[in-house]
């Protein structure tokens, strides 16, 4: 598996436009996921002292990341109802969608193969 798929036992999902050895024989739409996430005050108060002293806001980085793997999580169960094969073009936007609280969205194209 590449850098450019996530593990997936039944579904590869590529950022690239093809999978490698495979031949599309179906393209059925665009799917996507997304996840909203929310900070705490807690969080906020921690994150203004590390702010302090420099560095990596690590609770942060763990909101967003545990936000894009629900995102994915998703964006593969609606490919699923969709009978596809795989994901392909998958890419990432991120919104702030109210005062505290972003969006992670991910987006591509359910396809059948050969």
């Amino acid at each position: 598996m590449t850098k450019n798929q996530t593990a997936t036992a039944e579904l590869p999902v590529v950022t690239i436009s093809h999978i490698p050895g495979r031949e599309i024989s179906e393209n059925l739409g665009i799917v996507f996921g997304s996840s909203v996430r929310s900070r705490s005050f807690l969080f906020d108060v921690f994150a203004f002292f590390k702010n302090l002293f420099g560095g990596e806001v690590r609770s942060y980085t763990r909101l967003l990341e545990q936000a894009q793997t629900e995102a994915i999580e998703r964006l593969i169960k609606q490919a699923g109802m969709m009978d596809a094969d795989a994901v392909v073009d998958v890419h990432f936007s991120t919104s702030q969608v109210a005062y505290k609280a972003a969006e992670i969205f991910a987006y591509g194209t359910a396809v059948r193969l050969k």
